[in-house]
């Protein structure tokens, strides 16, 4: 052997015992997939549930840290803390009524 020659015999001819082991190889993990689950999107009623969840987590979130920078720059803590993370949770409330007016399919 020499040093050019990795040592395959074809020089670039396709076997066809590669090709239908390839196919196989390919059949099987699609079949695996399937009966795994995991060709599949998401349901939209999970990923409804999950936006509620973000909104009821980031609407509250952000509007407490936007007040309490307020409250820092000038000074009158907790008044603009309270206020914007009660605005906070009435937006979050307000995006969740309208993803719940969204059907699911």
């Amino acid at each position: 052997m020499n040093s050019n020659n990795p040592g395959q015999d074809n020089d670039g001819i396709s076997d066809a015992r590669l090709d239908s082991l390839d196919l196989q190889l390919k059949a099987a993990r699609k079949a695996e997939a399937v009966r795994a689950g995991k060709d599949q999107v998401p349901a939209k009623g999970m990923r409804q549930g999950n936006r509620v969840l973000t909104e009821l987590i980031a609407g509250p979130a952000g509007g407490a840290l936007v007040g309490w920078l307020l409250d820092r720059l000038l000074g009158i803590a907790p008044a603009l803390l309270l206020t914007c993370m009660f605005l906070g949770i009435a937006v979050a409330f307000r995006n969740i009524i309208k993803i719940s007016a969204e059907r699911p399919d």
